[in-house]
Parts: C-alpha cells; sequence; structure tokens
C-alpha cells in the first residue's frame, strides 16, 4: 500500500536529517561545568592570593582604628662633652671607634629602660596603661585584649607601642609613641621623656656617690688621724704640766747660755785678779766664790736639759713626736680634703644631662595603620608565595610524570 511505508524505509531519511537539537539542560550543565573546572584551576590562587589580600583589605579599611602617634627627640649630654661628633667621626674614619664614649652609652642605657619592665610599671602607676590601650574606639585586633593582663603580656603589647632609636652618628634619641587618642600618645611621651630625666639624675646620684665615697672615706680617716694625735697632746700637756715643752726648754736653753755667759766673764775676772791681788784677799776670794757658784748653777741648769730621766730631752723628744705626728695628720687632711673636692669637680664635670630636642607633639592625623601599604604588601607577598608555590608544584609534578 502506498500510504503505508514501513519503519525500515524511514530510517535513511531520519538518519539523514541530522543531530537532533540538545534540550536546554544540557547547556547549563555544560557551563557549570566549565565554572568549576575554572574554579579548580584557580582555587589555589584564590586561597593563597585573592582572600588573605580581601581579608586584609576588609580589616584595614571597615575594621581597624585609627592610631595617633607623638614623637620627641632628645640627646644625652655631659657638661664638658666638646666636639664629640667630629672626634667620633675621626675615630670611624681611621677604625678606633668601636666603643661610644659615656653620654652614648647613657643614651643607650635611657633608652633600654624606657622599653622595660620598670618603666611599664612606672607608668602604670601614674597612668592607667591598660585602659589606654583599650579605649573603645579601639578595634579587636589591635586592641590590648586583656583588661587585666599580666605584667609580661603588658609589657609585651606596650613595646609594639613605643618605639626608641638611638642613632650612632648623631647620637640623637627618637621616642615615638603610638595610641589610639592623640591626648594618650602625647601624655605617653611626655611621661616617659620625665621618667628619663629622672633616670639620667638617678644615674648622676649614683655616679657622684661612687665618684666620692673613696674620697670621703680617706677624708674621714685623716680627720680620725687629726684628732687622735690632739687628744695624745692635750694628755702628754696634762700629764706634763706644760703647755709647751719646746718654749720651756727653748727658755731653759737661753738660762744655761746667760749662766754659761756670766761664768765666763767671772771666770776672766778671775783670772785678771790673780795677777794683781792677793789669793786671801777678800775680793779674790769673793770673785772665787762667785766663779764656783755660777758654775754649779750652769751644771745645775745644764742637767735639767739633758742630765737624766727627770730632765726636759726625753720629754721635749717626746713632745716633737708628738707634734711631728700631728703635722702628718694635718697635712693628710688637707690632701684628703682637696682631694674630695676635686673628686666633686670632676664629678660635677661629668654630670649628664637630658636635652630635649624636639618636644612631644599633638597628633591632629592619624599615621596608622597605613592601610593602603599593609594590603598592598599583603598583596605581593601573597603574590610571591603564590609563584613559589606554582613553581613547586609544577617542579614536582614533572619530576614524576
Amino acid at each position: 500500500m502506498e500510504g503505508s511505508v514501513s519503519l525500515r524505509q524511514r530510517v535513511p531519511e531520519f538518519m539523514d536529517a541530522g543531530p537532533l537539537p540538545l534540550s536546554p539542560e544540557r547547556p547549563r550543565a555544560k557551563r557549570r561545568s566549565e565554572i568549576l573546572q575554572k574554579l579548580r584551576k584557580w582555587r589555589g590562587f584564590m586561597l593563597v592570593v585573592a582572600l588573605p589580600t580581601l581579608l586584609s583589605a576588609v580589616y584595614f579599611f571597615a575594621i581597624a582604628a585609627d592610631q595617633y602617634e607623638s614623637e620627641a627627640h632628645f640627646v644625652v649630654k655631659t657638661a664638658s662633652q666638646s666636639n664629640s661628633g667630629f672626634n667620633s667621626g675621626l675615630a670611624q674614619m681611621f677604625g678606633l671607634g668601636a666603643g661610644l664614649n659615656p653620654s652614648q652609652s647613657e643614651s643607650l642605657s635611657v633608652g633600654d629602660y624606657l622599653t622595660s619592665h620598670d618603666a611599664v610599671a612606672a607608668l602604670q602607676r601614674r597612668m592607667d596603661l591598660t585602659a589606654m590601650f583599650r579605649r573603645p574606639e579601639a578595634d579587636v585586633i589591635a586592641r590590648l585584649w586583656y583588661s587585666e593582663p599580666m605584667a609580661e603580656d603588658l609589657a609585651r603589647y606596650y613595646r609594639r607601642q613605643v618605639k626608641v632609636n638611638f642613632s650612632s652618628d648623631t647620637g640623637i634619641t627618637t621616642l615615638a609613641v603610638r595610641a589610639f587618642r592623640p591626648e594618650d600618645a602625647h601624655a605617653l611621651t611626655e611621661a616617659l621623656l620625665e621618667f628619663g630625666e629622672q633616670r639620667v639624675n638617678m644615674l648622676n646620684q649614683r655616679a657622684v656617690e661612687n665618684a666620692l665615697k673613696v674620697a670621703e672615706r680617706q677624708l674621714d680617716q685623716a680627720e680620725a688621724a687629726v684628732t687622735a694625735t690632739q687628744t695624745g697632746m692635750t694628755d702628754f700637756r696634762q700629764g706634763e704640766r706644760d703647755i709647751d715643752p719646746q718654749r720651756t726648754s727653748t727658755a731653759q736653753i737661753t738660762v744655761v747660755s746667760d749662766l754659761q755667759r756670766q761664768l765666763a766673764i767671772a771666770q776672766a775676772q778671775l783670772s785678771t785678779m790673780k795677777a794683781t791681788l792677793d789669793p786671801k784677799s777678800p775680793q779674790f776670794m769673793a770673785q772665787t766664790e762667785r766663779v764656783r757658784a755660777l758654775d754649779t748653777q750652769v751644771r745645775s741648769q745644764a742637767s735639767q736639759l739633758a742630765g737624766g730621766d727627770g730632765s726636759m730631752a726625753p720629754t721635749l723628744s717626746a713632745y716633737e713626736a708628738l707634734r711631728l705626728r700631728q703635722d702628718f695628720a694635718a697635712k693628710r687632711y688637707e690632701a684628703a680634703a682637696s682631694a674630695l673636692q676635686g673628686a666633686r669637680e670632676q664629678a660635677l664635670r661629668q654630670q649628664l644631662y637630658v636635652v630635649r630636642i624636639v618636644e612631644p607633639n599633638l597628633a591632629q592625623k592619624a599615621l596608622y595603620p597605613k592601610r593602603w601599604l599593609t594590603v598592598f604588601a599583603t598583596l605581593v607577598a601573597a603574590l610571591l608565595i603564590y609563584g613559589v608555590g606554582t613553581l613547586l608544584v609544577a617542579g614536582v609534578r614533572e619530576h614524576v610524570s
């Protein structure tokens, strides 16, 4: 029958008609598969580069709180310091600048003190550091996390906010303090400068005490020696009942000399009488008796000077020994007093003092955090990590294949 055509006869026509049109769901599935393939291909980049950069941008531009910085410059100098920069430059030029002068050493010690536990404790007593570092406007990441922090935690956070830099070329110390309010940063900087000045004053006092300790001890010993010799002299005078044995002996020597002179004159007169007078004459006998009496007086007075235990010679010797010790003690006291004065003047010349070159400023603009710079640095670091990781993975795959 013409109207009835078998299926076998229609198959060629069906096959010649071309492929059947796809259903609408198949292109969607294909596109989804391509997107998933692309995501799988770039998932490393998204995780290593895009996500950290995005999170950094979100934090710094939407969450991070402004931080204000107050900065001050100071230098520690001595009263006798001069041409230190020129000498230091010459020393460095000729390779002799290995050491630091006293003011530079003290600058380093002051800077170390300003970032120490002692400075944190002093600031905590003077002002509430915890409250300053936990202001309401501070974000949860940058703020101090603990409301009652341990001393170590507070010191660790404090060192993040306070920076002390010393320049060995200029000798200037830079103090920079960050806080969430400009008033807090300024107050902290001012307080730290005062603490630095107090530290220098304490170092000055300690240096003066150390420098004067030996001189003062020597002066005390010399003063004690003077007192002892004076006491010995007083006891000697009371024991001998003579205020000045030296003057007494001088007077006694004068008496003996006068008697000896009179004796010589009398003996000369007696010799003259022998030539003109009878030895039994009254005048000759009187003159002879006078010579005998003067000779007796001379012998008696001379024996009082150096004739025995009761003479003045031992007393005068003991007195002169006491006077010698007294003079030595007095000279020793004068030398000790002069040494003490010299040590005091030297210590004053070496006194340290803090010179403020730049006073703490009250910030009007937040300098931290550096949002664009930090996000850019995060992006660069992530790209470097991603690039190195990609090269490593490619090398491993090539080695395995």
